[in-house]
Parts: structure tokens; sequence; C-alpha cells
């Protein structure tokens, strides 16, 4: 299967976020329709990107970015791929960014995507 999210090395199911954010599954589904984590189907299950969840907590950016991606057009997997993938504007991949706090050159870089 040609994956687009091959970038991502470690995935979470929802079980497994529950306990990583010490929350019952259906709160993860809720973060899930709210765009605070997202999540894409590997082997016919979801599985969310482990690098999502910092401290025990959804990646506090995450949600307006992946609304941006989602307004210009990207799926959620064309998201988290996009957030994985080493941008030349960045120096790293969006998700780096985000990680290290800077959240407006992300976002600046996600507006300027236009599918």
């Amino acid at each position: 299967m040609n994956d687009s999210t091959d970038s991502v090395t470690n995935w979470l199911s929802i079980p497994e976020a529950a306990e990583a954010l010490g929350i019952p599954k259906g709160k993860v589904n809720r973060l899930l329709e709210e765009y605070s984590l997202v999540a894409v189907k590997k082997d016919g299950q979801l599985m969310i990107p482990a690098e999502l969840i910092v401290d025990g907590e959804p990646l506090p950016p995450l949600r307006g970015t992946i609304i941006l991606l989602l307004d210009s057009g990207y799926s959620i997997e064309e998201s988290v791929q996009w957030l994985f993938t080493h941008s030349d504007v960045l120096g790293q991949s969006p998700l780096q960014s985000l990680l290290e706090g800077k959240k407006a050159p992300v976002r600046r870089l996600a507006q300027m995507l236009d599918l």
C-alpha cells in the first residue's frame, strides 16, 4: 500500500491515545471531531500520530492549523503528510515548528497553500 503518511513513525490507536491522554475513548473521538487531534486509517484502524500528544495533552496549535489546511482543500491524510514533511521555508517540518512553539510561521505557510 502506498501510504502518504509514511513519514509518521509512531502511531497510537484510539485506546492507546485515550491512555496517553488519561481520558475515555469517547473523549478521544470528540477531540478528533473537533480537530484537536487527527487520525488516519492504517490497516483498517484509525491511528493517531503519537507526536500530536505532548505531555498528556493534544498539541495546542494543532486544531487551528488543521482547520486552515482543511479550508485550503487538504484532506486529513494530506494534512498529516504536510505536518510531517520537511519545509524549506521553515527549515524543518511544520510539526517540529509547532512543537517548538513557532505557530505563526506554520500558519502563514498553511494559509499560502491552495489546492
